[in-house]
């Protein structure tokens, strides 16, 4: 996490003195709350919305993620492989309603800022010009149909092998394309920890420019690949329901089986929270 955030947490007092950032205040983060193993800043879907449209082409390369419920389950199972993959992000945004709804019961005031709304958000922000956009997923085909679909004229894709988690060889060469096509917007859409895993490699080469935004499925959605659910159910918090039914195989045991830790998860970490106040 940027070496500049002030760590928050739920007892502290200073918790509710939130405002809007200054235009020269973007790239700092001053509030940070820890939050079920890692850290996230308290931004709403316009606020991060802002920070990403400060980034320029020229600008030295950072990145967003956006943990939801399987991020938080996935981090609890392996730390270290996690971990150090928000810790040096610039910024951590909650992308689930589910965690937002527990962090509130914490007295944590995150805001739910879906990878995909934030996605949607910077490409219709640069629809129809030619600001120079990356994209690295495992389908090109969707990453052309979002650039036809919103007139963006300078795209550059990049599909890396199966099994990237497992290929340090593979993540080097995402974080080469990210190097060598300098660009403002980097779309890096395999899944975590894969797609953290090439910003961390982008952000550690030091010759990188613009904004990773490690946002999974994101441009699924925008291609029309998968649908949301209807506006009703995501703020029934019920969006998770929705992915179960209309992919019940792939998704039955991240939601039925693996999704529900979360909530051990969280009442462990109350409990832990509680007596390092006592």
């Amino acid at each position: 996490m940027n070496t500049h955030s002030e760590i928050i947490t739920p007892d502290d007092p200073t918790r509710r003195k939130l405002r809007k950032p200054e235009r020269g205040e973007l790239s700092k983060n001053t509030q940070t709350y820890a939050f079920l193993g890692t850290q996230f800043q308290p931004l709403t879907a316009d606020q991060t919305l802002q920070r990403a449209s400060w980034i320029t082409a020229a600008h030295s390369f950072r990145y967003i993620v956006t943990p939801n419920v399987d991020h938080i389950v996935r981090l609890s199972r392996e730390p270290d492989v996690f971990k150090p993959l928000y810790r040096a992000a610039w910024l951590s945004v909650c992308d689930s309603r589910i965690l937002e709804l527990l962090a509130r019961f914490a007295g944590i005031p995150l805001h739910a800022v879906p990878g995909s709304d934030l996605t949607r958000g910077i490409i219709e922000d640069i629809a129809d010009t030619d600001t120079p956009v990356t994209v690295i997923a495992g389908n090109e085909a969707v990453a052309k149909t979002v650039a036809g679909k919103y007139g963006l004229t300078n795209m550059s894709v990049h599909v890396p092998p199966m099994g990237l988690r497992h290929k340090p060889d593979a993540v080097a060469a995402c974080a080469d394309f990210i190097a060598s096509h300098a660009a403002r917007y980097h779309f890096i859409c395999v899944g975590s920890p894969q797609q953290e895993m090439i910003a961390k490699a982008a952000l550690e080469r030091g010759d990188c420019t613009g904004l990773g935004l490690c946002v999974g499925a994101s441009l699924d959605f925008l291609a029309g690949v998968q649908s949301r659910a209807p506006k009703g159910m995501q703020n029934a918090r019920l969006e998770w329901l929705y992915r179960l039914y209309k992919e019940p195989t792939r998704m039955w045991r991240r939601y039925l089986v693996d999704g529900p830790s979360v909530f051990i998860i969280y009442f462990k970490w109350i409990i832990k929270s509680a007596l390092q106040r006592h």
